[in-house]
């Protein structure tokens, strides 16, 4: 079967089609990076950031003061692990720096908004998409599979939704193309391709690091069974990339950071975590119902020409690249983080959708009808048209509804005290906001003019700050205030387990204390 090709592909019922000229190709690229733009760009700023986006953006902002990421700005502390994210005078050092300096960059140029706030991080997605195109060119050559991948990763709405997110996930996907893009160059030793193997990983480093040893385990591994012949220069540019960049390690590993490995009786939660983050990336990215598309696909083959297509040792060199990454990124998370969010897999989205592309080009090779009612089947199934109405519309969430009430009825010196969605607030608003996830002295709160208590709990320090709200403060003292706005966990989700797409109605709306002086 026809998974690659070391010239344009020329597909058995396609052969003659104007979009698979040089010019064609260009136009039909153009198209799909214009839906992408509108795609990613539309409604940007309809929604309020959620918790872990409003953390971004408020580190982000120390940097146009302070020079470098903290975690505290003299009024509001941005910790959500208990302050264990930063050191000596606030200095941030859970993340990598990076996000935080680009998005500074814009909100110097462009000032701080919303909008301003995922700007650049839709730009990343968007460069994903270019990166996406490129790679799988570098690859498969000048065919048909760069522009189905790219069309692909386009309608692809668990990476929409990452790209759309104030936060690093973006950057990760992005690097991480560009670096096995640069592999991939560096396999055919094209000019340059050590040095940008070496710039792309540090840059994928300081976007977040765990991501750099993914790529270092990928390469390596593909290198040991396909070219060994390069192994030794690999080799030394990772050395020196790790060299480079070492230092950065060494100082952010002084974090106070539990991991599961020191506690012997949760080893098997990386299994778990295996599990969850395969199974998200079944569901929502790489359903299973492809793989018969292959066998049908070969079988059609057969009945038409009599032959079964080999599978040739250079067929599972370009697709073990990507397949290694994947595998790799899904273990890497298992072993060092504490939790699966779905999140900590972007950097696979971009790479499955190009096997996908495989498989369809594979398919249209065989029979196009095939390739056709696989594409629609996976658009049909894959949120697309929620997604479209979700940039097409109004979105309502707690944290708008709270952020606009106090900023119209409150003073900037005011206290607010609150069980969750505490970062939103400290972003939307001038006041001093205790309490959430911070691990900071709730003393304050007993002086605090308005108090949030939220209908849900989400970890045990938020949990711990409603005990001590209830037990400390007078609620008899204080009126309530029912807002239009559904009290819903969060704002909403990155995750598309966890996404909403309209306004969520039917549910208990948010309740805010105003002390009655």
């Amino acid at each position: 079967m026809r998974f690659y090709m070391d010239k344009p592909v020329k597909s058995i019922k396609l052969k003659n089609n104007y979009w698979q000229t040089a010019r064609g190709q260009r136009i039909i690229l153009l198209v799909i990076l214009c839906g992408a733009l509108v795609l990613l760009l539309a409604n940007l700023g309809n929604q309020y950031l959620w918790q872990d986006e409003a953390q971004t953006a408020l580190i982000s902002k120390t940097i146009l003061t302070e020079g470098v990421p903290r975690g505290y700005d003299g009024k509001n502390f941005f910790s959500q692990e208990g302050g264990a994210e930063y050191g000596e005078n606030y200095i941030w050092r859970w993340h990598t720096w990076l996000p935080f300096y680009v998005l500074a960059g814009f909100y110097k140029l462009f000032g701080v908004s919303t909008f301003v706030s995922r700007l650049p991080f839709v730009l990343f997605g968007f460069g994903t998409i270019v990166m996406a195109y490129l790679l799988a060119k570098e690859l498969w050559g000048d065919g048909c599979v760069p522009l189905i991948s790219a069309g692909l990763l386009t309608l692809c709405v668990p990476f929409l939704l990452l790209c759309r997110q104030c936060r690093y996930y973006s950057m990760v996907m992005f690097f991480t193309m560009l670096s096995l893009y640069a592999y991939a160059a560096f396999l055919q030793r094209k000019k340059y391709a050590v040095l940008m193997i070496f710039a792309a990983s540090t840059l994928l480093f300081h976007s977040q690091h765990i991501y750099v040893a993914t790529f270092f385990a990928t390469v390596l591994l593909h290198s040991i069974i396909f070219h060994r012949d390069r192994l030794k220069v690999l080799l030394a540019v990772m050395f020196v990339t790790l060299l480079v960049n070492g230092p950065w390690l060494i100082w952010q590993a002084k974090m106070n950071y539990p991991s599961l490995l020191l506690e012997p009786q949760l080893w098997f939660v990386p299994f778990l975590i295996i599990k969850k983050l395969s199974t998200y990336l079944i569901r929502y990215v790489f359903p299973p119902w492809l793989l018969p598309v292959v066998l049908v696909a070969e079988l059609i083959r057969r009945f038409r020409t009599g032959t079964f297509t080999p599978m040739t040792l250079r067929l599972w060199e370009k697709v073990a690249l990507p397949a290694f990454f994947v595998v790799f990124n899904i273990i890497s998370i298992a072993l060092t983080a504490n939790d699966s969010y779905d999140r900590y897999v972007a950097p696979s989205i971009g790479l499955l959708v190009i096997l996908i592309a495989v498989i369809i080009n594979a398919a249209a090779d065989a029979h196009v009808l095939v390739a056709v009612a696989a594409t629609i089947v996976l658009l049909a199934t894959g949120y697309l048209k929620e997604y479209i109405y979700e940039i097409a519309h109004d979105y309502n969430g707690p944290s708008e509804g709270i952020s606009r009430y106090l900023n119209e009825h409150g003073r900037p010196d005011d206290i607010v005290a609150v069980t969750y969605g505490e970062m939103p607030l400290k972003f939307y608003t001038k006041m001093r906001v205790t309490g959430g996830l911070t691990g900071e002295n709730l003393e304050p709160a007993r002086n605090a003019r308005w108090v949030i208590i939220r209908r849900f709990t989400v970890f045990s320090r938020d949990a711990y700050v409603k005990d001590y709200l209830l037990k400390n403060i007078d609620l008899g003292g204080y009126r309530s205030i029912k807002i239009d706005y559904p009290d819903i966990p969060f704002e909403n989700r990155e995750n598309l387990g966890e996404h909403l797409f309209r306004t969520r109605t039917g549910v208990r709306n948010v309740v805010i204390y105003e002390r009655m002086d």
